[in-house]
Parts: C-alpha cells; structure tokens; sequence
C-alpha cells in the first residue's frame, strides 16, 4: 500500500514542519512541506491530500496573537477547501500553533460560522513555558481516528505563551465535555488529572503548564475528523528525542492513527 500524502502548509515563523515530517514518516505517511503561497496560487491544491497536519511555530512572529493571521489565511483563502476535506472525513491535526490557527478560524471545536466561545490566550502563570508535560489521549473523545489512541499517556515538550484553553462560561466547559470533544488532557504524575473537576479556574500548575481549563491540551470537532493540542507529540517519535526518564510514553501512536486514519 502506498504511503498517503499528508499535506504540511509551512508560513514564515513556522519551525515545526522538519519534525512533523520526520514523524509522518515514520508512521508510514508521505509529508509534503508546501508554503501557503504555493496552495494559494493553486500550483498545489488541498484537495490532492489525504490529510493535513498543521505544524507548530510562530506563523507571521505571531503578529496579530499566536495564529492569528494564518487562521485569517486558512477562513478567508481556504476555507471552502478545509470544509471539503472534513467533509470528506479526511484527519486533520493542528499542533501547537496549528491548535490555534485551528481555533482562531472557528474550525474548532466549532461548527464553523458559530459565535466563538472557545479561545487560546496568555498562560496564566504569565511567561513562555518550555518543558515536558505528560498528556493522555482521552478515551470518551468522538474523533474516530483518535479512538484507536484512546487511554494512551504521552510524554512530550510544551513551547507556548499563549497556550490557555479558556471559555466563554461554565455551560461551554461542561458541552466540551458531555460532546465528546475533549481530544486531551494534562495528567499530573503520568497517571491522573492534576486537579479532577479543576473547573474554569484551571488545574494545578506545574502539571497543567498554562491553566487550561478542566486540564484540556486539546479538542475536536464535532465531526471527530479535526484534532489539536498545544504540547509537541512530534518531539517525542523516537527515543533519542528524550533527554531523561524512562522509555515509552512516545507520541508516536498518534501519528500511527492519523496516517492510518488518511490510507
């Protein structure tokens, strides 16, 4: 079976994409870089992939907040074409930046042209965080393609400042959660929620590393075909990429289902 072609739009700040594509590859995928003016002019067309993985970065120097423009690009260029693709149920990931690219467009957790009431802001602790955390892939999510990844605990880098998943209000939390579009949570000790019920105010820090409420570090979208999260699951395909610690807990069943998802 031949490798699927997994579309990587690269904008200028994008830092990412060489890691993406390193784990795309060695999860059996086809990871073709492509700069947003090529997709723009047409010369390469969304549609002649069969998923896209939006990488992590700094997209634009984050000129208009963390995502901001290239989530103007993605509504206002791409749009009707990112609409085919879930449409189609062809997985689509967005990584740290492409987590927020991904929900400054209302793609997530969406629907797309609904009133906003899910964003990505400041860090509550108020600086940059880099450093590992220890994530889990929800079991209850609704993304299909995530499913075969339930229950699994990653161990990966976080590298953001705007990382915050904050809502508009309790009801908008508690729909997160009874839907199904909670993609993945922070664990505190590689084991549980750092702060079970944590509510809007956030979990406990350092575990939860930007007091993202109720510990989410990623959604889905009602479709279950779109997926992000804010920590680096492609800085952790291979053992060597770990500075410390024990082996295992690699992102790498993460990207074994989302090429699986493409085939």
């Amino acid at each position: 079976m031949s490798a699927p072609p997994i579309l990587i739009p690269h904008a200028s700040g994008t830092n990412r994409d060489g890691e993406a594509a390193q784990a795309i590859r060695l999860a059996g995928g086809d990871p073709r870089i492509v700069h947003v003016n090529e997709l723009r002019d047409g010369s390469v067309r969304v549609g002649d992939h069969a998923a896209i993985l939006l990488p992590g970065g700094f997209s634009y120097g984050d000129a208009l907040g963390a995502g901001g423009r290239l989530a103007l690009e993605l509504r206002s260029w791409f749009g009707d074409e990112m609409a085919e693709a879930v449409s189609a149920g062809r997985p689509i990931l967005g990584i740290c930046n492409g987590f927020q690219v991904l929900v400054k467009s209302g793609i997530l957790p969406g629907p797309v042209g609904a009133p906003r009431t899910v964003t990505l802001t400041e860090n509550r602790a108020g600086h940059f965080e880099c450093r590992w955390v220890t994530l889990r892939v929800e079991p209850d999510c609704r993304s299909g393609w995530l499913a075969v990844a339930g229950g699994v605990t990653i161990r990966c880098p976080i590298a953001h400042g705007e990382g915050r998943v904050a809502v508009a209000d309790d009801p908008v939390s508690d729909r997160l959660e009874s839907d199904g579009l909670v993609a993945f949570r922070y664990l505190a000790d590689g084991a549980r929620p750092t702060v079970e019920g944590s509510g809007p105010a956030g979990g406990a820090y350092p575990a939860n590393p930007n007091g993202s409420v109720n510990d989410i570090a990623g959604l889905c979208d009602e479709t279950g075909t779109v997926v992000g999260l804010m920590p680096h699951p492609e800085d952790h395909v291979l053992d060597w990429q770990r500075p410390s610690g024990p082996a295992g807990n690699t992102g790498r069943p993460l990207f074994d289902a989302f090429v699986a998802a493409a085939r």
